[in-house]
């Protein structure tokens, strides 16, 4: 006998299958049992009905618990009112485990307790929804990407120095010196562009930032390009290319899980390019005419960004900012030397950067000083010298956060539930 996924059942309509999978909920009623089966492709109600099944198969229906695990045989039926539209009419089935009395009942549960047993709660339809659209946006970036001639590098985790600030990383020991976990694969992909012209690296970034914010993790995952003979507005134009193409890519493949989590797609329909694109200066304005007494030359908190996004109806980058609140290798512009060639871009309702980037300095004898003025170990960053002295060109690149490009599209409060175990402050487990 066939075994089939639940989400394909309905290319099996009047065939006998077998689905295998965990009991989610069930409810009797007599002489039938109606099992709610999951087998992580979706939910499929079994009917195990008193006579046209053995005795034995009748009574082990009666005494499965919450995600027991079964192999259900039957005859697939459409049933408008069934999830997915069918259901089984169960012929035979196997009991592969009782599970214990499950922690996780279908009522509401504390953030805590729910977040003490992450490995339980992904089974839940509303956390499996969210990751499958992690899954999806992850394979959108890589098939943008990998469609224009971009080559996938990987950076290293392990690295001898910071990319963005020696303030939040974290430390380990390396066998005679000291190792720290990338904050970002940006230097390294520099030197890949110069040697492939455009690369990106997709992986884990870590930050030891103290915050307890809904935006941030101790280790989140980046999608990082970098492009050789590039400019700040071409890479904007291909920002904007690339988060419309994600947004698209979910409406269309991923409107069952969007339902599911009950996300309003009205604003996500309308993410298209171009985007609205304003400078620090202009940001400045806006801010302070909502009353906000911001200081010039200070980086755009949290509350700052949301005021700012909600200013708009779809993402919006703000480019230029101070030299003095980026990072070293920023590039300053010609026509203005206190100010960075790089841009943020801020999603709409709210939900503030989700992705930073810029023009990298490409003159060896001004990134050098700005490596002194930084006060960073020189000797960490000779091979990333190297690379202004051996060709060097104009270059761009940008780092787009998955976990708060996934709360934006399903409308999240909190980035935790975007990635299957989250690290925070005061959380490490399970």
């Amino acid at each position: 006998m066939q075994s089939v996924r639940v989400s394909d059942l309905g290319k099996h309509e009047g065939e006998e299958v077998e689905v295998r999978g965990w009991l989610y909920n069930k409810r009797s009623s007599g002489s039938i049992h109606f099992l709610l089966v999951r087998d992580g492709s979706g939910l499929v109600q079994s009917v195990v009905v008193k006579g046209e099944v053995d005795d034995a198969i009748f009574q082990a229906a009666d005494k499965l618990t919450q995600e027991s695990s079964v192999i259900v045989r039957g005859v697939v039926r459409k049933d408008r009112r069934a999830p997915g539209g069918y259901e089984l009419g169960v012929k035979d089935m196997h009991v592969v485990q009782v599970a214990d009395e499950y922690p996780i009942a279908l009522k509401e549960h504390g953030v805590d307790f729910l977040l003490d047993h992450r490995h339980l709660w992904i089974r839940t339809p509303r956390q499996n929804a969210i990751l499958r659209i992690r899954s999806e946006v992850v394979k959108a970036c890589r098939d943008f990407l990998d469609d224009r001639g971009f080559v996938l590098l990987d950076a290293p985790i392990l690295t001898p120095a910071a990319c963005e600030g020696t303030t939040t990383l974290f430390e380990t020991d390396y066998f005679d010196t000291k190792a720290y976990l990338t904050q970002s694969g940006q230097l390294y992909m520099e030197a890949g562009a110069m040697a492939f012209g455009k690369v990106y690296c997709f992986g884990p970034t870590f930050r030891a930032e103290k915050s307890k914010t809904r935006r941030h993790l101790t280790e989140f995952w980046m999608v990082e390009p970098e492009m050789a003979y590039t400019e700040l507005d071409e890479s904007m134009n291909i920002q904007e290319e690339l988060v419309s193409y994600v947004v698209g890519r979910v409406l269309e493949r991923k409107s069952p899980e969007l339902a599911v989590i009950g996300r309003d797609t009205g604003p996500l329909a309308r993410v298209k390019p171009p985007f609205p694109r304003i400078s620090y200066d202009e940001a400045v304005e806006i801010l302070r005419r909502h009353g906000v007494d911001f200081e010039w030359g200070n980086d755009f908190g949290g509350q700052d960004e949301t005021i700012l996004s909600n200013e708009f109806d779809r993402p919006v980058f703000i480019h230029r900012y101070p030299v003095q609140c980026k990072a070293f290798y920023m590039k300053p512009d010609p026509k203005r030397p206190e100010l960075a060639l790089c841009a943020d871009l801020l999603a709409p309702e709210g939900y503030g950067e989700i992705i930073g980037g810029g023009q990298r300095i490409d003159d060896p004898v001004l990134l050098e000083s700005r490596i002194k003025d930084n006060r960073l170990p020189a000797d960490a960053y000779t091979w990333y010298l190297d690379l202004r002295k051996y060709g060097s060109v104009p270059h761009s690149g940008f780092g787009l956060g998955i976990e708060r490009t996934v709360a934006w599209i399903c409308g999240l409060d909190h980035v935790r539930e975007t990635i299957p175990f989250p690290r925070l402050i005061n959380r490490i487990y399970p």
